[in-house]
């Protein structure tokens, strides 16, 4: 599941996207409310606030490693990268 703005898009597993507890976790970790969910509990991307994020990577903290990538169109497709 892909959604891209003028700005920033998020990729996020099919897999995550279907975990309604993940799907939460992103819902809840989110300070600019990217994340939602259906009312399945399954993931939606808010499209309407994806240039809002403020490239904190708390959902790359909250979801497995590599199950969410938040993507920097204005550098070149840039990966914003997991804390050390």
């Amino acid at each position: 599941m892909r959604a891209d703005a003028l700005f920033i898009a998020v990729d996020v597993d099919d897999a995550v996207a279907a975990d309604v507890e993940l799907a939460a976790k992103l819902t809840e970790v989110c300070p600019v409310d990217i994340f939602g969910q259906q009312d399945d509990g399954s993931l939606r991307i808010v499209d309407e606030n994806l240039d809002e994020c403020v490239l904190c990577g708390l959902c790359l903290e909250a979801a497995p490693d590599g199950a969410v990538k938040v993507i920097k169109l204005y550098d070149d497709g840039a990966l914003l990268q997991r804390a050390a």
